[in-house]
């Protein structure tokens, strides 16, 4: 029985995965081909040498970065099950510090990185909904009109359910996307059958002679080739909402099949009517079939915005962990997966940008021009960060670290290249959503850690206090003061200001820290380490709490645990107080960052989420003391 639940639940984190993960990278069929045949004035030739060297840079495209790169190798590089390029930075922040200025260097390419990855998040479900919706005018010219607004009103539903969680969505999704992976597999199979000689595509040599052949073109044409690769990096990034096993599972066993057959099967078409070009994807699909394909992509091409939804998603729960970004909300929608979350502003901040780009562009082809630099980028960033793992972090040998990293790279970066030229039709969007987010990103990394090497100078240490209180012998009140402390090695700020401004202390003094971990629920036997730091008849001891991150974290939860315990500090918990430090960032004249970022630093800081509400903390048994930290 127990065996037949685990198949179960593997069964369900896979179609989960089916309707999350491969949304992106399974719709590119409709348009990826069809942009390589018909761009603009440089449109590849329908020859027989140009079809079977596109079909070939297709193939190895997706073999290459996909199977090989990213599902076989990148995959393997986790942060606690997380994935994406987050996990890579976070990986190598763990190494000994000996090589700092590569690791510096490292780190901020990373972010911008994860920054294009806000760009391309922002594109994706813009150009991805606008393109299936758009189908209504191949149906009905006359319906032109309705695409904006039915675009505007899928993009609020599907933003809109995001709170549900990635795990109900891609249930909900999941069954779709095997219907639709399924087509695509069958669609291009029987056109393969009636042309088998486009398996000759297979060879490298076709794509290699279509480069050296064509030129410029062909060139050119790799910027289109690539679309069929969007997606890839946000595979990694949702490794977190369902586990390597479940994406490995659905890409082998039916995504990369079906959209190999189908790009072949495209190929054929083309080779056989060459007049197919202006929408093969279609024209593969039997006269009768082609209006319920229109319905099917639609719902295709939404569920494509998933994958980059959830990613951005998980980039953002790294990097508030990574210090990257203040506690924002952050909601956790599984009992078994903590990469499952919801992040209510990422949400609402992605779907106004996606509103702007749909009112603003108008067109999915105004917005093609936009998409490719981004994720070309991210691709080529991610090779350089894996491979210092690869040889720093897992100390494989100098060669085979170059050497893959060489390989990968020569692909990435000719995709890159072949991109550049999109900067100046629209490829200059993502690139200014990235250099935004990029900045904000390293002004709060930087800002936080100058406020804290501040703040550690101003609590000053815990036990070094706890001494000078012996001889301040401060009056004592009645009742149990509860202080929030980040630090367990420091004095809470608050404890250190009621004592030098009121002369006085709770009779009964709790110090609490919380650490959250990286399994779900935390058993209550587990929960709390206690330390009276090493003076028993002061009243004053000091909690670590350990949560899990299902567990709702309650601060008067802890204090009612601690008093079930023996402890030589009484807790009296009809006379509780809860004292929260709260700075106050003061923009001083103090070199380390530049006055603007400052005042940036400031304008984030005031988008954290409030203690009080985090914390479970009563209004009422609550005192503020705030503290002015400069930066």
């Amino acid at each position: 029985m127990t065996q037949t639940h685990e198949k179960a639940g593997r069964a369900a984190l896979t179609l989960g995965a089916l309707g999350v993960v491969f949304g992106d990278i399974g719709t590119s069929p409709l348009y990826a081909l069809q942009t390589v045949f018909t761009h603009d004035n440089r449109a590849v030739p329908t020859s027989d040498e140009a079809v079977y060297g596109v079909i070939s840079l297709v193939f190895w495209a997706i073999t290459i970065i996909v199977s090989i790169k990213y599902v076989t190798f990148i995959m393997r590089a986790d942060n606690d099950g997380e994935g994406g390029i987050m996990a890579l930075i976070a990986l190598i922040q763990t190494e000994p510090a000996r090589r700092r200025v590569a690791k510096a260097l490292l780190v901020a390419l990373g972010i911008f990185g994860a920054s294009l990855f806000y760009g391309d998040g922002m594109i994706t479900p813009a150009i991805s909904v606008l393109s299936a919706v758009e189908g209504l005018k191949v149906v009905d010219p006359s319906l032109k009109e309705l695409v904006i607004p039915i675009t505007l009103a899928i993009l609020t539903v599907l933003f809109s359910i995001q709170r549900l969680g990635t795990q109900i969505v891609g249930r909900a999704f999941g069954p779709v996307m095997a219907v639709w992976f399924t087509i695509l597999a069958v669609s291009g199979l029987n056109e393969v059958l009636r042309h088998p000689g486009i398996l000759r595509a297979l060879s490298p040599t076709y794509g290699a002679s279509f480069l050296f052949s064509h030129g410029h073109t062909a060139f050119v044409a790799l910027g289109s080739v690539v679309l069929t690769v969007t997606g890839a990096e946000a595979l990694y990034a949702d490794m977190g909402h369902f586990g390597r096993s479940a994406i490995r599972r659905a890409w082998f066993v039916l995504v990369f099949p079906a959209l190999i057959v189908n790009y072949m099967g495209q190929g054929a078409l083309i080779l056989r009517d060459p007049g197919s070009v202006a929408n093969p994807f279609f024209l593969l699909m039997p006269g009768w079939s082609r209006i319920p394909m229109v319905l099917l992509a639609t719902a295709a091409t939404v569920i494509a915005s998933q994958a980059v939804i959830s990613g951005a998603f998980s980039v953002t729960r790294q990097a508030v962990r990574l210090g990257f970004l203040p506690r924002l909300t952050i909601r956790h929608t599984s009992e078994q997966e903590i990469g499952q979350v919801y992040v209510p502003a990422v949400n609402w901040g992605v779907f106004v940008a996606v509103v702007a780009l749909v009112v603003g562009f108008g067109s999915s082809a105004h917005l093609a021009s936009a998409y490719g630099i981004a994720v070309t980028g991210t691709l080529a960033i991610d090779t350089l960060l894996f491979f210092y793992v690869v040889r720093n972090l897992w100390r494989k040998p100098l060669w085979l670290s170059v050497a893959g990293a060489a390989a990968f790279l020569l692909v990435d970066l000719t995709f890159f290249t072949a991109n550049l030229t999109k900067v100046v039709h629209g490829g200059w969007f993502p690139l200014t959503i990235a250099l935004a987010v990029y900045v904000i990103l390293t002004t709060w990394q930087r800002g936080r850690e100058i406020v804290t090497r501040n703040r550690v100078e101003e609590e000053g240490p815990l036990r070094a206090f706890v001494e000078e209180l012996r001889e301040l012998d401060p009056y004592r009140a009645r009742g149990t003061g509860v202080f929030l402390n980040a630090n367990p090695e420091t004095t809470p700020l608050a404890m250190r200001g009621i004592v030098e401004h009121l002369h006085s202390l709770p009779e009964s003094v709790v110090i609490i820290s919380l650490h959250t971990t990286n399994v779900p629920h935390v058993p209550p036997g587990e929960r709390l380490e206690i330390d009276d730091l090493g003076y028993r008849d002061d009243g004053i001891v000091q909690i670590t709490a350990r949560f899990g991150f299902q567990d709702a974290t309650s601060v008067p939860e802890i204090v009612r645990m601690v008093a079930r315990h023996d402890l030589e500090c009484d807790i009296h918990l009809n006379r509780l107080t809860y004292y929260v430090s709260r700075i106050a960032i003061v923009v001083s004249d103090e070199p380390g960052m530049a006055r603007w970022r400052k005042r940036l630093f400031l304008a984030v800081s005031r988008n954290a989420g409030n203690p009080l509400e985090y914390f479970k903390l009563p209004d009422d048994e609550t005192i503020v003391i705030g503290s002015h930290v400069p930066v």
